[in-house]
């Protein structure tokens, strides 16, 4: 169970990172938004957090 755990971790971190080098600074608080607002479960926080990676990933189509 700790290696499961361990493991979980590396990939979560390693995910922050792939996210934060792609989509900078923003990125990184558009995805701490919607974890923490999935976490505590308040939709508001969330959505921002949701619409915030949109913005990110589709403002070169715009």
């Amino acid at each position: 169970m700790p290696a499961l755990a361990i493991l979980s971790a590396v990939f979560i971190v390693g995910f922050e990172q792939a996210i934060q080098v792609k989509y900078g600074a923003a990125g990184f608080i558009g995805l701490m938004l919607l974890t923490v607002g999935i976490k505590a479960k308040s939709p508001a926080v969330s959505s921002v957090g949701a619409v915030v990676l949109a913005l990110l990933v589709a403002g070169p189509a715009l």
